[in-house]
C-alpha cells in the first residue's frame, strides 16, 4: 500500500511530461485570461483650427486649446478636435484637412483626408463629396435656416412637428418639400425626444445624404440633435473609411454631449426606441 502511493506522484510527473512532451496544456495548466475592452479615461486631443468664407468673408483658422475627452486612450490618439471661426466642433480622424462655410443661415464645418479646394466647395455645380469626409452643420431655426430644420423635424422629430407645420405655411417652399416620416433605409436610435442618431446604408438616401455627402458604397452614420430655444439643427454626419469605423460613437458622443447636454459615461447607453 505504501509502496502504491509512493509510486503515484511519480506517475503523475510522468504522465505531466508526457502530455507537454506531445505538445498539450498539462492538468495543472490555466487558461489565459480574456482581453479586457478598452476603457475610458480622461484625456486630450489637439485642437485644430480650420479656415473658413462666407457672409462675412474669409476667415483665417482660430487657435485653440487641447480637448479634454473621456474615452479611450487609444482612440484619442487617432482623434483631433476641428474647429473654424464661426462654426461649431467635431471630432474626426487626426491629420485630415478642414474648410468651414457660414451665413445667416447657420454653418458648415467639413474635415476630409484630402485637402477642401474652397472654391470648389462654394461653386453652384459641386454636387458634394462621393469620398470620406464628417460634416457638422448648424441651421438656424430662427433665420432662413428655419427651412433646413422644418425639412429634419418632419422627418425624424414628431414632438418638433409645430415648428414644420409653422414654416410650411409660411408657402414660401412648397409642403411637397417637407415630406413626412424617416427614410425607408434609415436605421435611427433616439436618445431623447430632440436627439437621434442614425444610419444611412450604403448607395441609399437618408439623413446622411442630407447634408454634402453624396451616397456611395459605404454607410453614413451620425447625429441630428434640435437644440435652443430657437430650435435649431445641429447635424454631424460621418462617413470613414473602414479602419476608422471604431471611432464614429466618439465622434457622436461628443457632439451630444456638446449641443445635447447628454448626461453620463462614454458611450451614452442606447434608449429602447430604436426604429429600422
Amino acid at each position: 500500500m505504501m509502496a502504491s502511493m509512493k509510486a503515484y506522484p511519480v506517475l503523475v510527473a510522468n504522465l505531466a511530461l508526457f502530455v507537454a512532451a506531445a505538445g498539450g496544456p498539462t492538468v495543472f495548466a490555466q487558461a489565459a485570461p480574456a482581453a479586457k475592452p478598452a476603457s475610458s479615461a480622461i484625456v486630450t486631443v489637439p485642437f485644430v483650427g480650420c479656415a473658413s468664407d462666407g457672409q462675412a468673408g474669409q476667415q483665417a483658422a482660430p487657435t485653440g486649446q487641447s480637448l479634454v475627452v473621456a474615452i479611450p486612450v487609444e482612440m484619442a490618439q487617432r482623434l483631433a478636435y476641428y474647429k473654424a471661426e464661426y462654426s461649431s466642433g467635431v471630432l474626426a480622424p487626426r491629420g485630415w484637412h478642414c474648410f468651414s462655410t457660414y451665413g445667416s443661415d447657420g454653418s458648415n464645418l467639413f474635415v476630409s483626408p484630402s485637402p477642401v479646394d474652397a472654391k470648389t466647395l462654394l461653386s453652384l455645380d459641386w454636387k458634394g463629396f462621393t469620398g470620406s469626409v464628417v460634416q457638422i452643420s448648424v441651421s438656424s431655426g430662427g433665420t432662413s435656416g428655419r427651412f433646413e430644420v422644418a425639412k429634419v423635424v418632419a422627418r425624424v422629430f414628431p414632438e418638433y412637428k409645430a415648428f414644420a407645420q409653422r414654416v410650411i405655411a409660411e408657402g414660401i417652399e412648397p409642403a411637397s418639400d417637407f415630406p413626412s416620416g424617416p427614410y425607408p433605409s434609415d436605421k435611427l436610435t433616439y436618445r431623447g425626444k430632440n436627439i437621434v442618431e442614425f444610419e444611412t446604408p450604403a448607395n441609399a438616401q437618408g439623413l446622411g445624404t442630407g447634408s454634402r455627402l453624396e451616397a456611395n458604397a459605404s454607410p453614413i452614420d451620425g447625429v441630428a440633435i434640435i437644440s435652443g430655444a430657437d430650435s435649431d439643427l445641429v447635424q454631424m454626419s460621418a462617413r470613414v473609411p473602414a479602419n476608422d469605423a471604431d471611432l464614429i460613437p466618439a465622434m457622436v458622443g461628443q457632439t451630444e454631449k456638446e449641443y445635447a447636454d447628454v448626461s453620463g459615461p462614454y458611450p451614452v447607453e442606447a434608449s429602447d426606441h430604436t426604429s429600422q
